[in-house]
């Protein structure tokens, strides 16, 4: 197998640990509004994710990073393209951090309502406009025979797209539903078990519909596997959920989100940004790629240092496991509570 194939594949894997992990996260800030009837709930829902959840980001920085080293067109391509998209996610989640670590500096509901808006928006925000950037990465996009981006923003917002965000933000909201689920206790478990038929259905509806159009327009004799495993996987999770198994609930959910990935990926592979408007332009794993001596660096780094970064975050998930709930909450606003 070359090395570009591998590193595409790479990239693959790590978009796909990104969106199973980052996605729980973002649902949970998503139904911060939904779920969280007064403070203590919202700072319940919050440290469930809060040893968590910059952990669960670097998985996009290794995945921007990778590309920009492996496919540099890819990388510019996409980014003079997608500017002011990539813009709005950025600024999303900048927020979204600061308002992690600031909401609980200053003991005074407006403060904290103030960063909560900013805790949705910026879980919201990026859940949706991520789905319509990989519908327009498998879709494809105006690029000329130089590769340059000869299309505008709006461009970027057609039905197929559209759709695509609509799935990513459906199924993350009933991730993170699923993994509150899993995480809480009391009031607020039963609250996020109940949300989860309805936000399942929406999911159902918007991934159902984006994958077969994904099949029946881009997808390959092969990727309607993993297609299948995604619809089985929403399934399950209901069907888990009603059961009371949390576990396999968000076992579920994980397994659609891998299976769309996959789909998605091997959807769009060999290209890795197809051109709409000059077959010249499209961007492929070969003509996009870097040096084969760039690349061979970077797979003995990737072999090196990936284990020992898995290594950790399995650890850091492993300490924080346990459930928590409004007992765990201490009485005054101060720092969001850490689990022992």
């Amino acid at each position: 197998m070359a090395l570009t194939d591998i590193w595409f594949i790479l990239i693959a894997v790590l978009w796909t640990g990104y969106f199973v992990l980052e996605g729980f996260d973002f649902g949970v800030g998503s139904l911060l509004p939904v779920l969280g009837r007064d403070d203590t709930d919202r700072r319940v829902m919050i440290n469930t994710i809060g040893p968590v959840w910059d952990g669960n980001e670097v998985w996009l920085l290794v995945a921007g990073g990778a590309t920009f080293a492996a496919f540099p067109l890819w990388y510019a391509s996409l980014f003079s393209g997608f500017y002011l998209a990539l813009l709005v996610i950025l600024v999303a989640l900048i927020l979204r951090g600061v308002a992690f670590e600031f909401r609980g500096k200053i003991d005074s509901a407006r403060w904290r309502r103030g960063w909560d808006y900013a805790i949705i928006g910026g879980s919201a925000v990026p859940a949706l406009l991520w789905g319509v950037a990989f519908g327009n990465i498998v879709r494809g996009v105006p690029l000329d025979a130089d590769h340059n981006f000869t299309g505008s923003f709006f461009d970027l917002l057609n039905p197929y797209a559209l759709l695509g965000g609509l799935t990513t933000l459906s199924v993350f909201t009933l991730h993170g539903a699923i993994f509150l689920a899993l995480k809480t206790e009391g009031e607020i478990r039963e609250r996020a078990r109940a949300l989860v038929l309805p936000l399942g259905l929406a999911a159902i509806l918007a991934a159902g519909g984006f994958l077969i159009w994904t099949q029946a327009d881009f997808g390959k004799a092969w990727t309607l596997a993993p297609v299948a495993v995604a619809a089985l996987g929403l399934v399950g999770s209901l069907v888990a959920t009603r059961e009371g198994r949390d576990g396999w609930a968000f076992t579920g959910t994980a397994v659609a989100i891998v299976s769309t990935t996959v789909a998605l990926f091997g959807s769009l592979y060999p290209n890795v940004l197809p051109s709409i408007t000059a077959a010249a332009g499209t961007l492929t794993t070969t003509n996009a790629a870097s040096t084969p001596y760039t690349l061979t660096i970077m797979t003995w780094v990737a072999v090196a240092f990936t284990p020992i970064v898995l290594i950790y975050q399995a650890w850091s998930y492993w300490v924080f496991r346990k459930r928590i709930g409004r007992a765990a909450i201490p009485a005054s606003a101060g720092l969001p509570a850490r689990q022992p």
